[in-house]
């Protein structure tokens, strides 16, 4: 039985099976409990699959943390991006002087009938204005990482993926994955 992606999102999904392919997507309506450790986050999903799915499963939440704000908004950007445009988002930063953020994703991975593991890859950048296209990705417009003129928003997935936070800790899972010869 394949290992199961549990996203909604096809762009996440497109993403991860750029990274590790042969994994089937899986949509479950999952309860997302809120705090700023992805991990307890991240472990209340793979629990909350495991009774709705009988096999592998991975799940991964993502964070963005705006330095001037100590660690929010984190885990808690979804809500944040409810709330806020991404335009109104740039314009809280810039009213700072640090402008810097820190875009992490954490894949956790659960084989049927055992224990989580996590990857986690990070990535710091910059809150920009809003550029490039609007994505399902939600501030990918705003975040432009150190040491590049573009923001996730303006780049393909091939070249998102060689910098990103999810295409790290996807890379990760993958080595894990092949390691332990689940795939």
């Amino acid at each position: 039985m394949p290992i199961a992606f549990v996203t909604g999102n096809a762009s996440k999904f497109q993403e991860i099976t750029a990274v590790i392919p042969g994994i089937v997507q899986l949509n479950l309506d999952l309860d997302e409990i809120q705090g700023l450790d992805p991990k307890i986050i991240i472990e209340h999903k793979l629990s909350q699959a495991a009774t709705q799915h009988d096999g592998d499963i991975i799940v991964e939440d993502t964070s963005l943390v705006f330095n001037c704000l100590g660690r929010l908004p984190g885990p808690l950007i979804k809500w944040f991006e409810q709330s806020l445009s991404n335009t109104e988002l740039a314009d809280l930063v810039s009213r700072f002087p640090d402008h810097t953020a820190i875009a992490s994703c954490t894949i956790g991975y659960r084989p049927q009938g055992g224990s989580p593991v996590f990857f986690t890859g990070s990535v710091t950048g910059t809150i920009v204005p809003p550029r490039g296209i609007v994505s399902p990705f939600g501030w990918n417009n705003i975040f432009q990482p150190l040491g590049s003129a573009l923001t996730y928003a303006e780049m393909t997935i091939a070249a998102k993926n060689t910098t990103s936070m999810r295409g790290q800790a996807a890379t990760q899972l993958q080595q894990f994955l092949s390691q332990s010869h689940r795939i």
